[in-house]
């Protein structure tokens, strides 16, 4: 080990101890006063280190560890709760938590412009999703569009992600109605309040890691799942049928048993509109320009950002077009499309949330509709949390994201939304897409958007009427067609192919059971992978030779021992020993990976030192760290001995050549330090 002379400025007598007895003292404040003792004994057994390394620093400072050891004040119940609220009232903090305070004052026209332009452009894409998410959740057109405008208001306030676009999705009207049970819209706006109170509370717990255990392939299986799903209760649309939706399996049924009753016109509209919307989505990618781009003219950029917002608005234009010709039809006496009916006009009524439903002829209370939602309680929330933190990853330009902030904000966008009557809302990469493209330069945006939605039930809802349920399906269809992410099969077979195992139990569970149980299932698997890798670690076993000529076998575990995985150490030690040593060749484990330990790990230690002591075949611990070997010497072991650099390990070998039988006095727990003082 290096040594140390802490000198002072000469007036006082230096001591000379080790790094390690130093960096005791610097740490004292956590350590009692006979741990201080333990530590000085520990430390002077080094002395016998050869190198010089001298540290000037001044002794009083080095024992003034020592003495105020035992002269911390703790503070009382309420000198803590008086720290830990004035903490919590800090201007620093309060900016941290309510966002638009620090970007406000230095608010400009330029992005007021910027703001205005791409909340517009989000409104109108928005507000056909809205619609048509509705749809998938089996609620009335209106509550889509109630979801989609009181969020963007409280974002604005409390967000952190400038794109992103708090509303309606389609995963959360597919779970809100795969756990409605029949409690209609009621059980819809209980599941957003109790949503965002999971959010709040994740958040100021600062629970966010949890979202950490639904990995990469996990997330992957089920939004692919999930895609397929929402595609697949949209078919019935495309073709005109008319069936009662249930799971995927049953609803690919009913299609096949009903495929006859197929309504042409609607099919024709649903077809013709999904391929519009591709064309439209593809052609954002051309770009109009001369052959030579210094010739390029203002006329040329005028047109590509035409067909840039052609582009983005394709929801709206298509559901426009579609109801335009429902309404040219209707006017000639004809009805060949099945349209969505009357929608709800005007705003919502601003109330608490229902706290009670009824289901059949029954009344049910909040704990009864709370029981039926069971785990999409747990289930909305986290992936609302998952998908907003994502987005606000993918756009964050290289900035630290608060995930905290994001919790609390998306918490108070679903409690603040369900007073006027909405779903389950989250942020959505689509929309976020649209608001980047636009050039967003605040959450001021969602204030427009927000704006352009309320304009939208107002004023157009008794319109909507004439929008054709094929059109909606096909903007359905249009968009989750690419969440299906199969392309991310070959990087994971080419990376670790058995991450494809939760990826596809994920996909299926989701699928043939339900989602929330799927995640489940993903989660699960993963998680046994995590304790299997913990249980089974990886162990080298090679045989190298010393610059003495001696011969040993280099066991390396690959990671710290924990009762888990220690008995499968010991059987690979004890096995090299015998098969590779022949029971009588040095065996030296190379600790430097492991970091910790336990008193289950110390225990098995100690009986693999005893069972190479029986057969009187040498064992030693190399890199070791000292707070390893604090627990080692815990359990009081036969023979333990370490070292800590190379030479060291040199030494003893040599010192075991010369001696096979007793390299040390047995029974004895010592270090190297005191081999070298003995030899």
């Amino acid at each position: 080990m290096t040594k140390y002379n802490l000198k002072s400025d000469g007036s006082i007598t230096s001591s000379q101890v080790t790094l390690t007895s130093f960096m005791v003292a610097e740490n004292l404040d956590k350590t009692n006063s006979g741990a201080k003792e333990s530590n000085y004994k520990k430390t002077e057994e080094c002395t016998a280190c050869k190198n010089n390394t001298v540290l000037h620093l001044p002794e009083e400072k080095y024992l003034r560890k020592f003495s105020n050891a035992n002269s911390i004040i703790r503070p009382t119940v309420k000198e803590w709760i008086k720290h830990r609220i004035r903490r919590g009232f800090t201007k620093k903090l309060l900016y941290k938590r309510v966002p638009i305070l620090s970007w406000l004052p230095e608010y400009n026209v330029n992005y007021a412009v910027s703001d205005l332009l791409a909340g517009i452009t989000v409104g109108l894409t928005v507000i056909p999703q809205a619609i048509a998410y509705a749809n998938v959740a089996g609620l009335p057109a209106e509550v889509g569009l109630y979801s989609a405008f009181m969020a963007c208001f409280v974002y604005t306030i409390f967000g952190t992600c400038k794109n992103s676009a708090i509303g309606p999705t389609a995963i959360s009207g597919l779970l809100a109605r795969e756990n409605n049970h029949g409690m209609g819209v009621n059980g819809t706006i209980l599941l957003c309040f109790l949503s965002g109170c999971i959010e709040f509370l994740m958040g100021a717990l600062q629970l966010g890691f949890l979202i950490d255990f639904i990995s990469g392939p996990v997330s992957i299986g089920f939004t692919s799942a999930a895609a397929i799903i929402i595609a697949t209760t949209q078919v019935k649309d495309i073709l005109g049928l008319d069936f009662v939706g249930g799971k995927f399996v049953s609803m690919w049924q009913q299609i096949f048993k009903h495929i006859g009753e197929t309504k042409l016109w609607d099919a024709i509209l649903g077809f013709a509109c999904m391929f519009v919307l591709l064309v439209l989505r593809k052609i954002k990618d051309f770009r109009i320009s001369p052959k030579d781009d210094k010739d390029e003219k203002t006329i040329h950029s005028i047109l590509n950002k035409l067909v840039w917002f052609i582009s983005t608005a394709r929801n709206i234009i298509v559901v426009v077009l579609g109801a335009v010709m429902a309404y040219l039809f209707e006017a000639q006496g004809t009805r060949p499309f099945i349209l969505i009916g009357e929608v709800k006009p005007g705003l919502p009524s601003f109330g608490l949330p229902p706290f009670h439903a009824t289901v059949g002829n029954d009344t049910i209370g909040f704990v009864e509709m709370s029981s039926f939602l069971g785990s999409a309680v747990i289930v909305v929330p986290l992936l609302a949390i998952l998908e907003n933190v994502a987005l606000a990853k993918i756009f964050s330009e290289g900035k630290t994201i608060d995930a905290t902030q994001e919790m609390l904000a998306l918490g108070f966008c679903n409690i603040a939304s369900s007073f006027v009557g909405s779903m389950p809302v989250s942020g959505a990469l689509s929309r976020g897409a649209v608001n980047d493209a636009s050039g967003v330069k605040t959450t001021f945006g969602g204030i427009y958007t927000g704006i352009i939605v309320i304009l939208a039930l107002c004023i157009f809802t008794p319109y909507f009427r004439f929008i054709p349920k094929a059109c909606l399906a096909a903007v359905i269809i249009a968009a989750v067609v690419f969440m299906v992410e199969f392309h991310v099969i070959k990087p994971i077979w080419r990376t670790k192919k058995t991450d494809l195992i939760p990826a596809f139990a994920t996909f299926l569970s989701c699928l043939f059971l339900r989602l929330e149980l799927g995640i489940v299932v993903g989660i699960a698997i993963n998680v046994v992978f995590l304790l299997y890798a913990s249980a089974r670690p990886s162990v080298l076993v090679e045989k190298v030779t010393s610059p003495s000529g001696c011969e040993y076998l280099l066991i390396t575990p690959d990671r710290s021992l924990s009762f888990p995985s220690v008995e499968y150490v010991r059987s690979v030690v004890s096995k090299a020993g015998v098969r590779q040593g022949s029971s009588s060749t040095p065996v030296v484990i190379d600790a430097r990976h492991i970091q910790g330990a336990d008193f289950t790990t110390a225990k098995v230690i100690k009986s693999l030192i005893e069972d190479f002591v029986k057969r009187k075949q040498p064992i030693l611990f190399y890199n070791l760290k000292p707070s390893v070997v604090s627990i080692f010497q815990g359990v009081q072991p036969r023979d333990f001995i370490y070292c800590y650099t190379y030479a060291e390990l040199n030494d003893l070998l040599k010192q075991y050549a010369a001696d096979k039988t007793t390299p040390v006095k047995s029974g004895s727990s010592i270090s190297v330090n005191t081999i070298e003082s003995n030899t």
